[in-house]
């Protein structure tokens, strides 16, 4: 049987939001991301879900098509190695190249942005902007408390790095093929604890400051191997897309500058291996995630570095009660519609406050 379903409540704020941050004339640089994770997508559409479009009379549209008169101008999509989900009775394989190449020909057909995330977020049509971004490196969902290495990959740091060179190189190259350019890769999803563990995993909190350093080298090797498979692509005719460093807790000043003080320390990264800085914010994991915090840390990171900065994961609840509701990190937005609106427009504002026109993307 057919579900029909029109957008969630989060989603039609997002739409508003997306209207807001495109009101004004555009200028023709900076580029700004408006983008959306529209990974799950197909699944949803396989399972019988529709899209209404209540600024046109209830009609059933591409949920791609809905959001992009509202203001969306990039995808992103997740990418894993070799997935096999569990479910209830067995398996199934999604998120696999043969399916997110699927969706960003789709998309890129339509003339969004493709960024393709070399990992994966953790939600898809609510209210949650993001840009093009390149895949996981895992066979399954990678954030801060997970980081699995894909199970057919070596176990040794060396040869593991070569893999992962290829992997981006070969990946990148089939969507060149596909006739799909990518705006935007993110090596690595929310890589505040590392990625590829347990070769890659890392810690912030680590002293003292050597200790640290050392520890970081691990990780500074995998990220350096993956740059170079994006260089790879592109001395090979891929078009070259901008690279990002993505972390969570996008609030938090001090992890941010531990964090990119001892990844460039080992001496196996430099400034230039990044163009873009990506960040998570959410107001759940803590009350320290606050609109002021986010603005100092954001404003610490365009004058230290003068990197285009993006908020890439964030969202704000329609619905917070109940025994176990998070403490929300701005009690003076509500939880409901309305105060996701409020939340998008104040980060949006925050992000094109920084100095130089760094802010350059919401998703």
């Amino acid at each position: 049987m057919v579900v029909l379903r029109s957008l969630t409540a989060a989603a039609a704020a997002i739409l508003s939001l997306s209207s807001f941050a495109t009101a004004s004339p555009k200028p023709k640089k900076p580029y700004f991301y408006n983008g959306f994770d529209l990974s799950s997508l197909k699944i949803q559409e396989d399972g019988g879900f529709v899209f209404k479009d209540t600024a046109r009379n209830n009609a059933t549209r591409p949920v791609e098509d809905i959001l992009g008169d509202a203001g969306m101008n990039t995808v992103r999509l997740r990418l894993w190695v070799n997935p096999t989900v569990p479910y209830d009775g067995g398996y199934y394989e999604t998120y696999d190249l043969e399916y997110t190449l699927g969706l960003a020909k789709r998309f890129s057909a339509k003339g969004y942005k493709i960024y393709l995330d070399y990992r994966t977020c953790h939600q898809d049509i609510i209210f949650h902007v993001h840009a093009n971004r390149i895949p996981d490196f895992s066979d399954y969902w990678a954030d801060p408390q997970k980081q699995a290495q894909p199970i057919a990959w070596p176990t040794a740091l060396k040869p593991l790095a070569s893999s992962l060179r290829h992997y981006v190189s070969s990946t990148m190259q089939t969507f060149s093929d596909a006739g799909v350019d990518l705006a935007l890769v993110s090596l690595g999803n929310e890589i505040r604890n590392g990625m590829i563990w347990p070769l890659g995993r890392v810690s912030v909190d680590l002293e003292p400051q050597r200790a640290r350093t050392a520890n970081f080298t691990g990780l500074a090797t995998l990220y350096a191997a993956a740059r170079d498979g994006v260089r790879d692509a592109v001395a090979a005719g891929v078009h070259s897309p901008q690279v990002m460093i993505h972390i969570d807790n996008g609030y938090n000043l001090t992890t941010q500058q531990r964090w990119f003080e001892a990844l460039t320390a080992t001496g196996k990264v430099k400034t230039r291996d990044w163009d873009v800085i990506g960040l998570s914010f959410y107001p759940f994991y803590g009350t320290g995630a606050t609109l002021k915090n986010l603005k100092d840390t954001m404003t610490w990171l365009a004058k230290k570095y003068s990197k285009p900065i993006h908020v890439v994961e964030t969202d704000w609840p329609a619905i917070c009660t109940g025994e176990g509701a998070p403490v929300l990190s701005e009690p003076s937005i509500p939880a409901s519609v309305e105060g996701q609106l409020e939340w998008g427009r104040k980060v949006l504002k925050v992000v094109k406050g920084l100095p130089n026109g760094l802010g350059q993307g919401i998703k």
